[in-house]
C-alpha cells in the first residue's frame, strides 16, 4: 500500500511531528481533569468546583493577546514550547500544595499552557499548509489533539485508580516533557523572527483583538459554553448515574469526534464554513438536551457521541474560518482572538454551571439545557451573519 497516495500532500514529517507533540500536550493537562473535582473536595474545596475550569480558562484567555503577538514576532516554536513547559512545571507542583487556595492558584497558572501552545500550533499549521486545504489540515491536526484529549482522561482515570492522584500528576508532567522534546526539533516558519524583549508584552489597543474574526469567535463562544458545562458537571453527573470511571464520557465524546473531523474539514473546504457550522451547532443543541434527560449510562454515552460529532465539526471549521479571515502578518493575533472566545465560553460555562448546580442533583437538567440555549444562539447567528471566508490567500505571509 502506497501511503503517499492515501495521505494528503501536506502530511510531511514535520506535520506529523507537530501532531504527535499536540497529542501529548493535550493528553498532559486533560488526564488530570476528571480527578480534580474529587481532589479539590478532599482539600475542603467542594464549593469551588466551578473554579477548576474557569480559573484555568481565565488565564488562558488573558494570555492570548500576548501569545498571538509573540507567535508573530519571535516565532511559533518558542510559544509552543513555553506552553508545554508550564504543563510540566505545574503538574510537578500539584502534590506539594495542601490547601484550597494553593490549588486554585496552580489552576490559574496552569492556564498559561493552553494560552500559548494551541495558538502556536494553529499558526504553524496554517503556515505550512496550502490555502485550499486548511479545513482538512486543521481537521487532521485537531484529530491528534482529540486523541490526546480522549486518551488523557481515560488513562488518567486508570492511573489514579491504581496508584492514586500523586503519581497521576507526575505522569502528566512526564507527558508534557515528551511533547517539548518533539517541539525543539521543529523548524521555525516565521520568516523574520525578532529576539524576545520585554517590550513585546506592551500591547496597543489594536493588538489585543483581531476584529476581522468576530463572526467565527461569536459562534465559538456560544458553542463552547457547553464544553465548560461538560468539564465541570459531568464528573459529578457520572457519579450520580453510578458510572465508576469519570473519564468515560470524555473518552466517548472525544473518540466520536475523530471520525468526523476530517470529513468536516474537507466539507468546509469544498462547501464553505457556514453550512458545516449550521449542522454542528444544531447537533450540539440536540446533544446537550439529550444529556439533560439522561437517566442511564447508555443514554449518557449516546449523548456523548452526539456531543463529539458536534465538536468534531466545530473545531477545525472554526479554526479554518478564522485563518481565512486573518491577514498572514497577523495570523497569530487572529488565532489568539479565536482562542480568547473559546476560553471565555468554556470559563463562563464552567463558572455559571458550577454556581447554578451548587451540588444539588435536581439541577442537572437545567444546567445542561443552558448549553442547548447557547448552541441555538450560535445556530441562529449563522443565518444572520454576512461574513464569509476569503476565496483567495492574501499573500502577505507564507501562503
Amino acid at each position: 500500500m502506497n501511503l503517499q497516495k492515501i495521505l494528503p500532500p501536506f502530511f510531511t514529517l514535520r506535520f506529523l511531528q507537530l501532531c504527535l507533540s499536540s497529542f501529548l500536550f493535550f493528553a498532559s493537562f486533560n488526564m488530570i481533569i476528571p480527578e480534580l473535582p474529587a481532589y479539590l473536595s478532599s482539600l475542603g474545596g467542594e464549593d469551588y468546583k466551578g473554579l477548576i475550569i474557569s480559573l484555568f480558562t481565565l488565564t488562558a484567555g488573558l494570555s492570548r493577546p500576548f501569545s498571538g503577538k509573540l507567535a508573530d514576532r519571535i516565532g511559533r516554536v518558542p510559544v509552543m514550547i513555553f506552553g508545554a513547559a508550564v504543563c510540566l512545571v505545574v503538574s510537578l507542583l500539584y502534590p506539594l500544595i495542601a490547601g484550597v487556595a494553593g490549588f486554585l492558584c496552580l489552576r490559574f497558572f496552569h492556564g498559561f499552557s493552553t494560552g500559548f501552545t494551541p495558538t502556536g500550533i494553529s499558526a504553524y499549521v496554517a503556515d505550512i499548509v496550502p490555502f485550499n486545504r486548511r479545513g482538512e489540515a486543521m481537521g487532521l491536526q485537531s484529530l491528534f489533539s482529540s486523541l490526546g484529549m480522549a486518551a488523557g482522561p481515560a488513562f488518567g482515570g486508570y492511573i489514579a485508580s491504581l496508584y492514586g492522584i500523586t503519581p497521576l500528576f507526575y505522569c502528566s508532567s512526564g507527558v508534557a516533557l515528551a511533547s517539548i522534546l518533539l517541539l525543539v526539533r521543529l523548524k521555525e516558519t516565521v520568516p523574520e523572527i525578532e529576539s524576545f524583549q520585554l517590550a513585546h508584552f506592551r500591547l496597543k489597543k489594536d493588538e489585543i483583538l483581531e476584529k476581522r474574526v468576530f463572526s467565527p469567535c461569536f459562534v465559538l463562544f456560544f458553542s463552547y459554553l457547553s464544553f465548560g458545562i461538560i468539564l465541570t458537571i459531568i464528573p459529578d453527573f457520572s457519579a450520580y448515574l453510578n458510572i465508576a470511571n469519570k473519564g468515560i464520557f470524555f473518552a466517548v465524546f472525544t473518540l466520536s469526534s475523530l471520525a468526523i473531523r476530517l470529513l468536516a474539514g474537507r466539507a468546509s473546504d469544498r462547501h464553505g464554513r457556514i453550512p458545516v457550522l449550521k449542522a454542528a451547532t444544531l447537533c450540539l443543541a440536540l446533544a446537550m438536551a439529550a444529556i439533560a434527560f439522561s437517566h442511564s449510562k447508555e443514554m449518557l454515552i449516546f449523548s456523548g457521541v452526539l456531543f463529539g460529532f458536534a465538536l468534531g465539526m466545530t473545531s477545525p471549521t472554526i479554526a479554518a474560518w478564522t485563518i481565512d479571515l486573518s491577514l498572514s502578518a497577523f495570523r497569530g493575533r487572529g488565532l489568539a482572538t479565536m482562542y480568547i472566545a473559546l476560553e471565555a465560553g468554556i470559563g463562563i460555562g464552567a463558572l455559571g454551571s458550577g454556581w447554578i448546580y451548587g451540588n444539588q442533583y435536581d439541577r442537572f437538567p437545567l444546567v445542561f439545557l443552558l448549553g442547548t440555549a447557547g448552541a441555538l444562539i450560535a445556530f441562529i447567528y449563522l443565518f444572520i451573519t454576512k461574513t464569509a471566508s476569503k476565496t483567495q490567500p492574501d499573500h502577505l505571509g507564507l501562503d
